[in-house]
């Protein structure tokens, strides 16, 4: 997929106070990426979609806990910016790639949350099978191989994962998180966030122990009943 950051002539008719709702929720979900300490400086990026044909992504370099309306830019699946007077996210690419495999999936939330990136760094999984909330709201937590940031590289290592996972420890790079709402997507990072520091302090006290076969088929189960249930976007 080749990105174009030139701006084409507005023809986007969406709802204009639906699209001002949503984006007023990614100025919010900053704040709590930054409040958490899950980014710092310009870290991260949170889109959401509009409709079929058009999402709504942070600009490039602006520090997630301080953004206005202006800095957030509307593109069209091909990455051509529709409105906004900044260039979008460098991982544009991404964020379209989740848009394009998963039609059910509205929001993506990518940041740098200190337990779960270090976990990407030392390219250490997070089991599935540990703790019950996770298995229902996360489901597996896939490790993608390192592919340079910004660059084509990351939607690619990421394909082979996006079916049937809503969390992806990025290599050497974050978390991405994904979910039929931005709140949705949002609260899947505060958990994995606080799953891998449980993880981390749990290995310091000795040999973790795991949830039994037969209740974790039960919980994936649940999970998959919850999905199926419409979200607010639907």
């Amino acid at each position: 997929m080749l990105l174009t950051f030139l701006k084409k002539p507005s023809m986007f008719g969406s709802n204009m106070s639906l699209d001002l709702d949503i984006k007023k929720q990614i100025i919010v979900i900053g704040q709590k990426l930054a409040k958490r300490g899950m980014v710092a400086g310009s870290d991260g990026n949170i889109s959401a979609r509009l409709d079929k044909t058009h999402i709504v992504i942070t600009a490039s370099g602006k520090a997630k806990g301080f953004l206005t309306v202006g800095d957030l830019v509307i593109v069209d699946m091909e990455g051509m910016v529709i409105e906004g007077n900044c260039q979008p996210s460098s991982e544009l690419a991404m964020h379209l790639a989740v848009y394009h495999k998963r039609p059910e999936i509205n929001a993506c939330v990518h940041a740098h949350p200190p337990y779960a990136t270090s976990f990407a760094v030392v390219g250490i999984r997070l089991e599935k099978d540990i703790l019950p909330e996770v298995v229902v709201f996360v489901g597996a937590i896939p490790l993608i191989k390192y592919a340079p940031p910004g660059t084509e590289a990351v939607p690619e290592a990421l394909a082979p994962h996006l079916e049937g996972n809503n969390a992806f420890l990025l290599s050497n790079h974050g978390l991405l998180t994904i979910g039929r709402t931005l709140e949705e997507a949002y609260q899947r990072h505060e958990t994995v966030e606080q799953y891998a520091k449980i993880v981390h302090l749990a290995h310091q006290l000795g040999e973790i122990r795991h949830i039994p076969a037969e209740d974790y088929s039960r919980l994936d189960e649940l999970r998959r009943q919850l999905e199926k249930y419409p979200s607010d976007n639907d």
